[in-house]
């Protein structure tokens, strides 16, 4: 087999990589951010530097260079599809067969004078460690779950404090997590606002403009305040909200933001059918955006995710289909 070649690295962060990084985050070319699978020489190494061990995702090999700044390493870059460590892990292309296979293409047992390999926390699920022993003979290290931490990591020799092993998501962790939900979600809403838009217009009279900018600036306000609390609300006041479900989450953030809101949109409303059709649609819709972020979020699992969606899809799709109805027969009590 012809061994792979080693490319050099360093911990510098260039202003097309904070670019890169930041289209990635609104979901543009998520699907081919990643890198050459291989062994990555960080900062001039040694064969006594350590060995990182991460995924192709670029983000992630990104992370993992500038928390090393000023260090030198090894960088052992699994084949994921492009895909974070953690999710990776989960579907297993983060793996042990995938990591003894790369230790093997690369050479690596020429390249540094020891056996010890760091992997991330989040990793672990994926990595049978004595497997990996057993194959190639290679030891496998637990890092701490984010990678700012391997600098004090590896300064306490190798040893991480319960902090480190905490898995955390707060407000800026969920903050990143925004612009590429927004943007998920208005693949589907802005086409909805649209169509409403102009469906506002139509009556048994016919067609009319002014009604279509009245009433359909109501409908479309309605479906950009469910937007808002599924993608921003929703998520950036996670811990805060009532409940365990994301489904209800989202409806309680939805129900904030119409308490907030309604003001400046209910005199767009004409009717109590209009009005009760904003009250269920912005709710029903926040929630169906909400549970999106189920992948996102460490508090969820595989199971809970299914139990949620088998309770929460049917009330969402019922109350979907109230809210139009109560719209439709607005536009049809005002003729009569």
């Amino acid at each position: 087999m012809t061994e792979a070649a080693i490319e050099p690295i360093d911990s510098r962060f260039s202003w097309r990589d904070r670019l890169q990084g930041w289209r990635v985050r609104w979901g543009i070319g998520r699907m081919r951010f990643s890198v050459r699978p291989g062994l990555y020489a960080l900062n001039e190494p040694t064969p006594e530097s350590d060995v990182f061990v991460t995924a192709n995702y670029k983000m992630s090999v990104d992370h993992l260079r500038r928390a090393l700044a000023g260090r030198q390493g090894w960088l052992l870059v699994l084949d994921t599809h492009g895909i974070n460590v953690w999710c990776a892990a989960g579907k297993g292309t983060f793996g042990t067969d995938e990591l003894v296979e790369r230790i093997i293409e690369t050479g690596l047992t020429r390249q540094v004078s020891h056996n010890k390999l760091i992997l991330p926390q989040l990793g672990g699920v994926g990595v049978d460690a004595a497997a990996v022993g057993n194959a190639c003979g290679f030891t496998v290290r637990y890092g701490p779950v984010r990678a700012a931490d391997l600098p004090a990591y590896l300064d306490n020799g190798y040893q991480a404090d319960e902090a480190m092993r905490r898995v955390r998501f707060d407000l800026a962790d969920r903050a990143a997590l925004v612009p590429v939900e927004i943007v998920n979600a208005g693949k589907f809403i802005l086409p909805a606002m649209a169509i409403l838009f102009v469906l506002s217009g139509l009556s048994l009279r016919g067609f009319s403009v002014a009604t279509m900018v009245s009433q359909g600036s109501a409908a479309v306000l309605a479906l950009g305040l469910a937007w808002l609390a599924g993608t921003v609300a929703g998520p950036l006041l996670l811990p805060w909200l009532p409940g365990r479900m994301l489904s209800l989450k989202g409806a309680m953030a939805a129900l904030l933001l119409v308490g907030l809101f309604s003001i400046r949109i209910l005199p767009g409303l004409t009717g109590s059918l209009d009005l009760a059709a904003f009250w269920l649609v912005v709710p029903v819709v926040a929630s169906f955006i909400m549970m999106n972020f189920t992948g996102a979020t460490p508090y969820t699992s595989p199971s809970g995710v299914r139990l949620e969606m088998k309770r929460s899809v049917p009330l969402q799709a019922a109350g979907a289909v109230m809210a139009l109805l109560l719209w439709l027969a607005q536009r049809v009590v005002e003729v009569l």
